[in-house]
């Protein structure tokens, strides 16, 4: 669900990819539900793409925000986000996730995460697990989509050999 969801340098919030066209992409802001073109020159970031520093390995946003819905419940953040105090922010990010790297994790970073996840909660979107990778991993959707890919196959071999039996003349008659 994150993959769809976009961050675009230079506008405030978090978008939806809607389309794609040539040189631009079509989203619509979680907020307001405006659409807009982006183009080329927009650096657009895919939340599935961002990563928190931590002490031993980066965390991805998405268990950071699975995290950050355990603490508060599924609920908004409920105090305001813009004023608070630097201290403030890093005292409730280490609940969050202890093992943040304090030197390169600023508190801006913790402001824009809270407030993104204020906009998903608000625009409903809940679900931060990424289902990519447990259907590739489920081995009953891996057959399944091995039988599917196997049917045209052979039909396409058997139109083959059909077709270069009557080009050769292979079981032709000849009269």
């Amino acid at each position: 669900m994150l993959k769809e969801i976009l961050a675009v340098t230079g506008k405030s919030g978090l978008f939806r990819l809607v389309s794609r066209g040539n040189n631009m992409l079509i989203i619509e802001s979680l907020e307001d539900g405006k659409r807009m073109p982006t183009y080329a020159r927009d650096k657009i970031v895919s939340l599935a793409d961002i990563s928190m520093f931590t002490t031993s390995d980066d965390k991805p946003l998405n268990e950071v925000l699975i995290a950050l819905q355990a603490k508060q419940g599924g609920k908004p953040v409920d105090f305001d986000i813009k004023k608070a105090e630097n201290d403030t922010l890093r005292n409730f990010f280490a609940e969050v996730l202890p093992d943040y790297d304090r030197d390169r994790v600023y508190p801006s970073d913790i402001r824009k995460l809270l407030m993104w996840y204020n906009i998903l909660i608000k625009a409903g979107i809940t679900d931060f697990t990424e289902k990519t990778d447990e259907v590739e991993a489920d081995p009953a959707v891996v057959e399944k989509k091995e039988e599917r890919h196997a049917a045209p196959k052979r039909q396409v071999k058997t139109q083959k050999s059909a077709a270069t039996s009557v080009k050769t003349g292979v079981g032709a008659k000849r009269g």
